[in-house]
């Protein structure tokens, strides 16, 4: 049991406050959890800067249009079949076009 300590007075918890405590304690991310997140956050970078290709009124003929929504289609899909911790070292980034 975890010791409490409340008006300087230290006791043991109660189960009812123990549960709280219990409930708010972070779990690590696993190495894999971690390395994913990780290249989430690279992923949705790339994407956030090229979301201007999504307005109408963008300067792009049709075909780099294409180009583009090809690009970040890859990114989006970047994460299908990721793992291992391997896998998401091993992963080769699209090229903007």
């Amino acid at each position: 049991m975890t010791k409490i300590q409340i008006n300087d007075v230290v006791r043991d918890m109660t189960a009812e406050e123990q549960a709280e405590f219990d409930a708010r304690q972070v779990t690590p991310l696993s190495a894999l959890e971690q390395s994913l997140s990780d290249l989430r956050q690279k992923r949705n970078k790339l994407l956030q800067e090229c979301d201007w290709i999504e307005l109408n009124n963008a300067p792009l003929t049709s075909s780099k249009k294409t180009e583009w929504q090809t690009y970040r289609t890859k990114l989006r899909d970047l994460t299908n079949g990721l793992d291992t911790v391997d896998k998401v070292k091993a992963v080769t980034w699209p090229t903007k076009p």
